[in-house]
């Protein structure tokens, strides 16, 4: 799918809340997610080397796994609660808040990656879930590399509506993207991988033929 003509250029923001404030807050610059996070991240690889005695292939399955459990949780949080079908006007308005603007102003250079004031309280909550269920050892560098999930997955997000994304990957999922915004609903809810879209029966089917 191609760009539309007027692609990069810059687009009102939808004002969301009155209060100047609280408004403020729904706005990030793009580079705002990198300077909050990487120095989470150095963090807890710092804790990872200096505390836990992890050895390589450890180290190795706790980044992979990371990486893998962020690309789902991005699938189930896009498609289950951006795009989650309220029936009440509270609903609707939370659903529009989060994700919905978006649709409506998807060149919207301010809201194209998660305001850190948002981030932070969806990552405390997986933060204690993963606690449950990942050993010490092993939790930093999952964690770890779970942000730096996050952190490619809101780059490739800004780059597929601002960048021409030229390499064939990246182009790939630049072109997935838009589809899911202007193609058939219910459909390519990943954006930094189609992984569980395959997995889960949200990939497009086939063209027919003839």
């Amino acid at each position: 799918m191609k760009e539309n003509p007027g692609s990069r250029a810059a687009e009102p923001s939808i004002r969301l809340f009155r209060n100047d404030f609280l408004e403020a807050l729904t706005h990030v610059h793009p580079v705002v997610p990198l300077l909050f996070w990487s120095p989470v991240v150095a963090w807890l690889l710092y804790r990872t080397f200096s505390v836990a005695a992890l050895h390589t292939g450890g180290l190795i399955l706790a980044a992979l796994a990371g990486f893998v459990v962020w690309t789902l949780s991005e699938y189930l949080l896009h498609r289950c609660l951006f795009h989650f079908k309220a029936s009440s006007n509270a609903g609707k308005y939370l659903v529009f808040m989060f994700h919905g603007v978006h649709h409506d102003a998807p060149r919207d250079k301010s809201r194209l990656v998660m305001p850190p004031a948002g981030a932070v309280i969806v990552m405390f909550f997986l933060w204690q879930i993963f606690a449950l269920v990942v050993p010490p050892p092993w939790l930093d560098p999952f964690l770890a590399f779970f942000i730096v999930g996050y952190l490619c997955y809101d780059y490739i997000h800004y780059g597929t509506h601002h960048f021409p994304m030229r390499h064939p990957a990246l182009h790939f999922l630049k072109v997935y993207h838009l589809q899911h915004h202007h193609g058939a609903k219910g459909l390519r809810y990943g954006v930094s991988s189609p992984l569980w879209d395959l997995i889960l029966g949200t990939y497009p089917p086939p063209p027919k033929s003839g």
